[in-house]
């Protein structure tokens, strides 16, 4: 299973596709979609701007991703102010 870091609330599933080289284009990811091609945590997905959250599995032509939030950086530490 590979991971699809997002630093958004949510992606949408032809976005997804598109962003992780599963599609060419946007056109094409929903046409993945729209042939029932593509699933979300094991059930075959019909919407192709069905929103995506961090936990979500998806699995598109024998690939299975993972969406997950990108980590919060740490906090600055003020390091870099002068003195």
């Amino acid at each position: 299973m590979k991971p699809a870091i997002i630093n958004t609330d949510y992606i949408e599933l032809d976005k997804l596709l598109k962003r992780e080289n599963l599609a060419a284009s946007g056109g094409e990811a929903r046409y993945l979609v729209s042939q029932g091609l593509a699933s979300v945590n094991g059930e075959v997905e019909a919407r192709k701007r069905r929103k995506l959250y961090p936990g979500d599995r998806v699995v598109c032509l024998g690939v299975e991703l993972r969406v997950e939030a990108r980590p919060c950086s740490a906090p600055e530490d003020g390091s870099e102010q002068g003195g």
